[in-house]
């Protein structure tokens, strides 16, 4: 091929390229085939970090709210069993002071008090 030779291009079966004319400023007058500028292809646009260490960084996040929730879950199990065991306690001593108050408490005050030496013992049941 010589050197002022023009590059060969390839053109589509059944289509015809457009001629055109340009005109150079000494008057000289360049006529040829219109080339279309090549376009490059569209490149697809990789993310700035992969999809696996997105996945496992989400997946991280997941575990991480999961256990604290757990966590948190099993902080308030706790606490509400304390509670709950601290209420029976209280409720414990109250029925005991209770259950005291009432035996050692002198007669007199409504209640019913046997006296167990002058009762007679009939039937299965005490009569004074």
């Amino acid at each position: 091929m010589p050197a002022h030779a023009s590059p060969r291009v390839p053109v589509q079966p059944g289509s015809t390229p457009t001629v055109a004319s340009v005109a150079l400023p000494d008057g000289r007058v360049v006529t040829g085939y219109a080339i279309e500028p090549a376009k490059p292809e569209p490149v697809a646009a990789k993310p700035a970090v992969s999809r696996t260490a997105v996945n496992l960084a989400l997946g991280g996040i997941g575990f991480g709210a999961a256990c604290g929730g757990l966590f948190l879950l099993t902080a308030f199990i706790t606490a509400l069993t304390a509670l709950v065991t601290q209420i029976i306690i209280l409720a414990a001593v109250v029925f005991g002071g209770w259950v005291a108050v009432q035996v050692f408490s002198g007669s007199g005050h409504g209640g019913t008090s046997v006296n167990i030496r002058k009762a007679v013992f009939k039937r299965n049941h005490f009569h004074s």
